[in-house]
């Protein structure tokens, strides 16, 4: 009942701070609710002692094989420098390689070991509880139109190309996944 009642509180002042310019800007509310996203990917994750970004990171690998850090990069939304950090932790642990392409030896190709799938697959259940309380608070429709608007939004942020975004299906092609996913 205690953790019920402080959710409560904390509804209560959320809902009476004034707004001010949030109310009309997309960033900072954004931020807001990846702030606390964050923060419970955290606490699920710890366990397992990697770095901010590896479970993504480790995701985005295993359904692109072959993938190379500029993709990835720019798959995650994150600068070059990050993701390099992100891979050198994992391929330190054993659980993804990266291979000079023989096509462009600049470019590296991206693959999951054994063990790091297996870490993949441990991680799966603490993460899809980080994003229970939305996924409850929402129709399954309602979801699926989030995250369509999510991959829109990205599109046009990182495309540039707001006529592109605006263009957008407004449903997914049966059998792809939206690029978010908590």
């Amino acid at each position: 009942m205690t953790a019920m009642r402080d959710q409560d509180d904390r509804r209560e002042a959320l809902d009476a701070l004034r707004q001010g310019l949030f109310a009309n800007f997309l960033g900072p509310r954004v931020r807001v609710l990846w702030n606390l996203l964050s923060a419970r990917m955290a606490t699920a994750l710890a366990p397992f002692g990697l770095r901010s970004g590896a479970f993504s990171t480790l995701t985005l690998i295993a359904t692109n094989p072959g993938i190379s850090q500029n993709e990835l990069a720019r798959g995650l939304g994150i600068d070059k420098s990050a993701v390099v950090a992100i891979i050198d932790d994992l391929e330190q642990r054993g659980l993804a390689r990266r291979l000079r392409s023989p096509a462009d030896r600049r470019r590296h190709s991206l693959s999951l070991t054994a063990q790091g799938e297996a870490m993949m697959e441990r991680m799966r259940g603490p993460v899809a509880e980080v994003g229970l309380p939305i996924r409850a608070a929402l129709s399954m429709e309602e979801m699926d139109q989030l995250l369509l608007l999510l991959d829109r939004a990205y599109h046009a942020l990182q495309d540039g190309d707001l006529a592109k975004a605006e263009s957008a299906p407004a449903a997914r092609p049966a059998g792809t996944k939206p690029l978010v996913q908590f």
